[in-house]
């Protein structure tokens, strides 16, 4: 081995090492804190995590037909929560569910890093001259605030594109871990969130070189066939539901969305373009756009063609339009006469967005590395820099800086645990719903409850809840239309606080409810778990049984018995 090849192979291994060192220091609070660390609670804590924890305790986590899980609306359907072949339903049968929630937050961050350091080290031309860029790159795309229930849907795309671009490359000598490493991602995974597009993306690639070179490159094909037919496996449940008969009818059916006007539109997509999705968030606006920038003002000087840069930045520029303008009010024909149009979601390939702007990132870093006279020390402080921007983002320190609950608080299991001895019955003989906090907060303590978030559950529910909130909805038109063309919350709405479930024991105003307590009467709710004074109870044939409080609880619950 040449010396200058050693010096390279040493500092990739330096590199690495401080890299993993930050990723286990970005992981620490999850292990040192447990239950006491601030997560997040939106498409989180109030829904995936208890969705998991459901199944795990369900008994249901295997089955050939779409079952009910009797605890959530009376009857859930089995294919609303996640598949018996989903890692993360397994992290949860095994361990306490902040443990499985920690390793998963693991697996994903070293996911990440490992297959975009792979990705830029074997598939650019200076990723394996120039360490600092490709680890430095890698180690900041492991540190973006990934939706947690994602797991490798976002972080991993770089690992898997890694893979089959190997594949295409190296035929059947493809080395046998990486054919492994290709099989476990659909476990860890979603399908229908991008993994149907990467799929659909890879078979084009095979396509275009069958045509171009004239021959099946079969290594390929089988990669992108096996992955598929796993995919598949995993989600048969949800497949038999999307397309043969279910035994009901998915209030997605009924989804009504799209009806931004143009100029709405292109508004959103520069905003996502700039900032991106609350579940893609790249944090691209502040380092790493003016990076870009700069580069391409760099290649135009030294007459450079950055042809994959410039590719990559209209890609991602393209996609945000895409994702803008499927909400747009000109798709209504095609989404009222196509169902798969209406309820199945095109515009999530957007979740693409993070990986191609890092992988944009360090192209333009390395084009300033080798053209800039101060390029290395603009490099390296904007890594630097983008590492800097991310570190405060992870979720202890981000969400205790909000004032959101911690894990503990949020469950508040002893406050819970009080209320249900106090009541004193078994949960499956009576049925609750909750004001003012997440319903998932009482399905995770064991109540059954007629309120929920899910992905899919029957229309005729949905509508049959309705005649419960109708009187609220009608005095907030915002929660009315979100209710009605979308409706994946079936909660009990409160016109003043809109679409905040978050009121903690010191944010507790009374409030007049509107609501039909004959209606819920009918589908067995027979308490309200309250977190305001509800100001009008008396009205509405509401007894105060008695209010609850903890100190380890977020919330101070009034228990009004119906009837």
């Amino acid at each position: 081995m040449s010396l200058v090849k050693y010096r390279s192979f040493s500092n990739h291994k330096l590199f690495i090492g401080i890299a993993c060192a930050v990723i286990v220091a970005y992981l620490l609070p999850y292990y040192l804190l447990g239950e006491d660390t601030h997560i997040r609670v939106h498409d989180n804590m109030d829904s995936n995590m208890v969705w998991y924890q459901l199944l795990a305790e369900s008994g249901s986590i295997f089955t050939l037909t779409d079952t009910t899980l009797p605890n959530v609306i009376n009857g859930l359907p089995r294919s609303a929560l996640p598949s018996s072949l989903d890692a993360m339903v397994w992290l949860y049968t095994i361990f306490a569910p902040m443990t499985a929630y920690s390793i998963g937050q693991t697996i994903m961050r070293f996911a990440a890093f490992f297959g975009m350091y792979l990705l830029l080290k074997n598939f650019t031309s200076f990723g394996l001259k120039l360490p600092f860029i490709s680890v430095g790159t890698a180690l900041t795309f492991a540190l973006l605030p990934y939706w947690p229930s994602g797991m490798l849907s976002i972080a991993g795309l770089p690992l898997a594109l890694f893979l089959f671009l190997t594949i295409r490359k190296d035929g059947w000598n493809t080395r046998w871990f990486y054919w492994i490493t290709l099989c476990i991602i659909p476990f860890f995974s979603n399908f229908v969130l991008t993994f149907v597009f990467f799929l659909s993306i890879m078979g084009l690639l095979w396509l275009i070189d069958w045509i171009r070179l004239k021959q099946v490159n079969w290594a390929l094909f089988i990669a992108i066939t096996l992955m598929t037919v796993i995919y598949l496996v995993k989600n048969y449940l949800l497949i038999v539901s999307m397309f043969f008969d279910a035994g009901f009818t998915s209030h997605r059916d009924a989804l009504n969305l799209g009806h931004n006007s143009f100029q709405r539109s292109i508004e959103l997509s520069l905003d996502n373009f700039l900032y991106g999705h609350t579940h893609d968030m790249a944090y691209q606006h502040l380092v790493i756009l003016p990076i870009i920038a700069v580069a391409f003002l760099v290649a135009s000087y030294r007459r450079l063609k950055p042809y994959c840069l410039l590719g990559l930045f209209f890609v991602n520029l393209l996609l945000s339009m895409w994702y803008a303008f499927w909400y747009w009010e000109g798709w209504r024909f095609i989404k009222d006469n196509i169902m798969i149009a209406n309820t199945f979601n095109f515009a999530r390939i957007h979740f693409f967005d993070p990986a191609i702007w890092y992988i944009a990132f360090a192209f333009a870093l390395a084009i300033l590395w080798r053209h800039l006279w101060f390029g290395k020390i603009l490099v390296i402080g904007a890594v630097i820099m983008q590492c800097y921007v991310l570190f405060p983002l992870n979720e202890e320190a981000k969400y205790s800086e909000i004032g959101t609950p911690t894990f503990k608080e949020f469950y508040a299991e002893a406050l819970f645990d009080d209320i249900q001895n106090y009541i004193g019955t078994n949960p499956s003989d009576y049925r609750v719903v909750s004001v003012g906090l997440h319903p998932t907060i009482a399905q995770y303590n064991g109540f059954y409850t007629l309120d929920t978030y899910n992905n899919s559950f029957p229309l005729e529910y949905k509508h049959v809840f309705r005649k419960i909130i109708a009187g609220e909805l009608r005095k907030n038109s915002t929660l009315e239309n979100y209710f009605d063309t979308w409706g994946s919350r079936l909660y009990m709405y409160v016109a003043v606080h809109g679409k905040n479930y978050l009121y903690t024991k010191n944010r507790n105003q009374p409030v007049p409810l509107e609501i039909n307590t004959h209606a819920l009467q009918s589908l067995g709710g027979k308490y309200i778990l309250s977190a305001v004074p509800i100001s009008n109870a008396s009205e509405l044939n509401l007894a105060l049984e008695r209010t609850f409080d903890h100190p380890d609880a977020a919330w101070k619950i009034w228990l009004y018995r119906v009837g």
